[in-house]
């Protein structure tokens, strides 16, 4: 019989597989400076917003060269996480480079579930769910992450990053499914068979036949990194079932084209070997039923064929909108949606990755422990020389201008969102380490739950009170007229009134209106209530702007969005009621919190597509056949410019029935002429608020250039004191053979950097007692002995309901100084009284 190892034992245990790996003779990995250190504090003296001068972003796909390059000069940094030991290990022992870790990046296989028959005519097995699911067990997660990641890699089974808080607070859930869905090819061989042949299939001569012709799958396999390895794997096991498998090679610019810009029913591919990184650390992953296996995830043609069953697609809905009033009662529908994705399995997850992102060893950067380089908000804010303020930095990342960019419907490839993100001053900004969010561009916020819904705080920037009831003011905007060009208030809606759980009043900076736009327009109200627009009108089916793909994502809010008020206009105030909750009121601010894009830039994309040039989607862009919008490079560019003088030439205001009285003549028009200077100096129409703007964009060279922002306001030490998480470093002690019938005591020594973690920032030590058949026997608590020292104490009862044999001890920290959880293990054996030998 196959032994199945612990969860937690299968974990590996991220925060230490870097130690793991590294030989006895190395030292520890060079760590970022401290805020500033090395750098002259006169240069630091009055200088604004970015730390560098200009950041140029380069293709370069091949790993492998990332450590020379660094070493030569001609690279200071790269984007892309390395999770090969091989490079790994060079970048570690180079006196030259430096790295940072992160532990949200996730690799999975996509499976289409068009079908059953595709629109060639040829059998798609992945239509049928039990053949998804039974890929789950036919898979060798354990070969992927030790043979083809070399360790740095864990098993994932579950729609939840195994990093991340959820996956130690459901872990007895997880282990579960993990033991139910454990490798056993000969189970997953059998449904296979079973379905196919109720498909219609016939097998033959050690092939799958369907109406005389072999079936074929479509393998799409990434090329740039490991994925190469595990589409080869997934292709012969495929072909071991008896399937012809056909392996189609791409980058990810040219795979992108398949599998999320194209119908599924056409049939250009099978399965696909995703990856997804999560840019900031997930302190509730609530949502991801809905956007991994509902059509409300994204708006493309992949998402829009998905079709879970009625009973996942309302509790996936429910977890996004945080629909439980417990979080006992959370938890219960959270174990339910993972025992119902599982089943779906429209992507089947592999391993969780651990990541090390290169730089020089004279760059700093503050890097998230999720998303790394790539997902941090703060790198534009942080990145700098550690002895120079200024200069230029060279990234290289493996994909450039992925998708088109626009602010509606535009790219999510991390690395264009990353290039994205360094031009953008958002609201507020997610702590790299906790995933708590920090004010940015706002005073204050005040939190108002519905009395007994489970919402707390942590940070002091914002507050949390209840009330047995919360109304909504009859001039709340909560609907939009579209033929009238409208909002609708609450009043008009619903004379008899609206209440909702939760109601955000967010406060924004006194000088907020002062900011300038990167073309030197100045910040306006009307930047911040035109994207709310467009919410509504690309869901009006009376629209020019309606997208269907959007339906589903405007359905789900519209079923927690309860109104939207502004309170105050110069300074802003204003209040969002909604009835969908998050477990920590920092995210709802920041879920809340309207953020602007400039009004005009926008207006030029709406033209566009309201004149079917363009679509800002490409799921419409592939309906109307046109092509998906790029404000930056591409054929969409002379269309915006041709729409650009047509707005000036008639001054045109987007909805001014709605947005006239905030728009006068001469704002119209110092836009559109600041629009056209921006565009006839750079060629591209990205403008945006943060610490770098757009200068130039390059596609067929394959470069993207960056410069520093003068106006931008902050000090440029503003968040210089991310420097290095801290997490905690575990260190389990306790007999090794415990006889039945005795109580057994373990102590658990928890310190950062040789030093004890004070207990006050220990959120919980639990513990899980699997006994010698795998099997869970307790779940508890450890208690803090002192900083830095924990005891845990089994009774003697405990220890004899073990039985004799051997037993394993996983131990799960929880900092409040990071979110990572952090295990550690104990193997010891229980023996019947008498059963210990004396020493020789």
């Amino acid at each position: 019989m196959r032994r199945v190892v612990p969860v937690a034992a299968a974990l590996l245990f991220l925060a230490v597989l870097a130690v793991a790996l590294r030989p006895a003779s190395t030292v520890a990995p060079r760590q970022p400076p401290t805020p500033g250190e090395g750098i002259d504090e006169a240069e630091l003296q009055g200088r604004r917003g970015a730390l560098v001068d200009r950041v140029v972003f380069t293709r370069e796909a091949d790993v492998g060269r990332v450590t020379g390059l660094i070493e030569a000069g001609s690279h200071q940094v790269f984007t892309q996480g390395i999770s090969s030991t091989t490079v790994f290990n060079r970048l570690r022992d180079s006196l030259h480079t430096a790295y940072d870790l992160a532990y949200g990046t996730a690799s999975e296989l996509t499976l289409n579930p068009a079908g059953p028959e595709l629109a060639t005519g040829e059998l798609n097995p992945f239509h049928v769910p039990a053949i998804r699911e039974a890929l789950n067990r036919l898979i060798d997660r354990r070969y992927i992450a030790e043979e083809i990641f070399g360790g740095l890699a864990v098993p994932r089974y579950l729609p939840l990053s195994t990093a991340f808080p959820d996956y130690a607070r459901l872990a007895d859930e997880a282990r579960e499914l993990e033991l139910h869905y454990a490798h056993d090819p000969e189970a997953a061989r059998d449904v296979i068979h079973r379905e196919m042949e109720a498909l219609g299939a016939r097998f033959a001569g050690g092939r799958w036949w369907y109406r005389d012709a072999p079936v074929r799958l479509i393998a799409l396999i990434r090329t740039e990194d490991e994925r190469r390895r595990i589409g080869d794997y997934i292709a012969n096991l495929m072909e071991d079932l008896g399937f012809a498998v056909e392996r189609r090679y791409r980058t990810a610019e040219e795979a992108s084209r398949l599998w999320i810009a194209s119908d599924p029913r056409a049939g250009h591919w099978h399965f696909y070997t995703g990856s997804w990184i999560t840019i900031v650390i997930l302190r509730d992953q609530a949502e991801g039923f809905s956007f991994y296996y509902t059509p409300r995830g994204r708006a493309e043609p992949l998402w829009q064929a998905y079709r879970p069953v009625p009973e996942f697609d309302e509790l996936a809905d429910r977890l996004e909108r945080r629909d439980y009033r417990t979080w006992v009662e959370r938890q219960a529908m959270m174990t339910r949606a993972l025992e119902l994705a599982m089943e779906d399995s429209v992507r089947v997850w592999l391993v969780d990755q651990l990541n090390a992102s290169a730089r020089a060893a004279n760059v700093a950067v503050a890097v998230d422990l999720a998303g790394g380089l790539s997902g941090s908000a703060l790198w534009p804010y942080t990145l700098r020389y550690t002895d120079r303020v200024g200069g230029q930095m060279v990234f290289g990342t493996p994909n450039l201008l992925t998708e088109p960019w626009n602010p509606v419907a535009g790219s999510n490839w991390a690395s264009d969102r990353m290039i994205m993100r360094a031009t953008e001053d958002p609201m507020v900004i997610p702590d790299p380490f906790t995933g708590l969010y920090l004010p940015q561009r706002i005073e204050g916020a005040e939190v108002t739950v519905e009395a007994g819904v489970p919402v707390g705080r942590t940070l002091d920037w914002l507050s949390v009170e209840s009330a047995e009831e919360i109304r909504v003011p009859e001039a709340a905007w909560i609907d939009w007229d579209g033929d009238a060009g409208r909002f609708v208030t609450v009043g008009e809606k619903h004379p008899e009134g609206v209440t909702a759980r939760t109601r955000t009043r967010v406060a924004y900076e006194e000088a907020l209106f002062e900011r300038r736009w990167h073309d030197g327009s100045t910040l306006s109200l009307a930047d911040f209530i035109l994207p709310w627009i467009l919410t509504f009108e690309r869901a009006d089916e009376g629209s020019r702007l309606f997208d269907v793909a959007h339906l589903a994502t405007f359905e789900a809010f519209q079923r927690h969005f309860r109104g939207w008020h502004i309170v105050s206009r110069d300074p802003l105030v204003v209040e969002v009621y909604s009835d969908q909750i998050y477990p920590d009121a920092e995210t709802i601010v920041a879920a809340r919190a309207p953020a602007p894009i400039p009004w005009h830039t926008l207006a030029l994309g709406i033209l566009a597509e309201g004149s079917d040039e363009l679509a800002f989607s490409s799921n419409k862009a592939d309906q109307r056949r046109v092509d998906w919008m790029s404000l930056v490079a591409g054929p969409s560019v002379p269309i915006l410019e041709r729409q650009l003088r047509r707005a000036r030439e008639r001054g045109i205001r987007p909805y001014p029935a709605a947005l006239g009285e905030l728009l006068d003549a001469e704002e119209v028009a110092a836009r559109y002429r600041a629009l056209a200077d921006w565009y006839a100096e750079r060629g591209h129409f990205w403008v945006g608020n943060g610490p770098f703007e757009l200068h130039s964009v390059h596609p067929v060279a394959g470069s993207v250039v960056l410069r520093r922002f003068a106006e931008f306001p902050d000090p440029a030490d503003k968040w210089l004191r991310f420097s290095r998480p801290a997490i905690p470093e575990l260190d389990l002690d306790g007999p090794l053979v415990v006889e039945v019938g005795e109580a057994a005591a373990f102590h658990l020594a928890v310190t950062f950097d040789g030093e004890p973690y004070a207990a006050e920032d220990i959120e919980q030590v639990q513990f899980l007692l699997f006994d010698g058949r795998g099997e869970l026997a307790r779940r508890g608590e450890a208690e803090a002995l002192d900083d830095g020292l924990w005891r845990l104490a089994l009774s003697a009862e405990t220890v004899a309901a073990l039985g004799a044999g051997a037993n394993s001890l996983e131990l799960a920290v929880t900092s409040r100084r990071v979110a990572l959880p952090v295990f550690a293990s104990h193997v010891f054996a229980t023996v019947p009284a008498g059963g210990r030998e004396g020493a020789p």
